[in-house]
């Protein structure tokens, strides 16, 4: 009984750290609702990481709650940088990918350097929707200290600003975290764990559901 109970601890450590590579189940036929949103940038953008495979997708697909997660980002990007400024990302508008009610928000948490390990929280800071189309949730997450535009409660159309793209939390390089779960994240004990659901996107050049290296722009209505 002791093994046993030292590896269920264990094993999200060592999943935490690497050593253990497995990405999470994800069949897209067996997991709904999915949900189809808008492209949260006018600007051509880069899939830093996404996709349902370890290799397009490391820092997700180990985890239930981000198996469908994406990181974005903008040229220039990947620059070892230590100014948010010289990111292409850095300081762009956030558009709503959904229509929804504001959950959660926050933006008090300040960006930190680029490759340091000086952050607060996991998240930085964030704005969480519950989808009117669905009742689940999208989360974006490391957004700019005090760009925030909206406040719990409010009710959000696509397309309306929502922040702006910083460089808070447990990152590495300004970018927008997007994903879409079950559970409300706000009473969610321990995050990680939340059911992921399937995230694709309608109006872009490319596929509906992109992957790590695509390079993503808005189509033209």
């Amino acid at each position: 009984m002791n093994l046993i109970v030292n590896i269920v601890l264990v094993f999200p450590l060592l999943m935490t750290m690497n050593i253990i590579i497995l990405a999470y189940p994800n069949n897209l036929e067996h997991t709904k609702p999915a949900v189809t949103v808008k492209w949260p940038f006018n600007e051509q953008t880069v899939v830093g990481w996404g996709g349902d495979t370890v290799e397009n997708n490391l820092p997700h697909v180990i985890w239930s709650s981000e198996r469908w997660a994406y990181d974005l980002v903008m040229e220039p990007y990947d620059i070892g940088s230590s100014n948010n400024e010289d990111y292409g990302i850095w300081n762009k508008e956030v558009h709503s990918p959904v229509s929804g009610t504001v959950i959660a928000a926050y933006d008090e948490e300040a960006d930190i350097v680029p490759g340091s390990e000086e952050f607060i929280s996991m998240e930085g800071n964030y704005v969480y929707i519950k989808v009117d189309e669905t009742g689940t949730y999208l989360l974006l997450n490391h957004l700019k200290k005090d760009s925030v535009s909206v406040k719990v409660g409010d009710q959000v159309n696509q397309g309306d600003v929502i922040g702006r793209v910083g460089n808070s939390g447990s990152t590495s390089e300004p970018h927008l975290h997007i994903h879409h779960q079950r559970q409300d994240p706000t009473k969610v004990i321990y995050p990680i764990l939340a059911e992921g659901l399937p995230l694709f996107f309608e109006d872009i050049n490319g596929k509906s559901m992109p992957q790590k290296g695509d390079i993503i722009t808005r189509k033209i209505q």
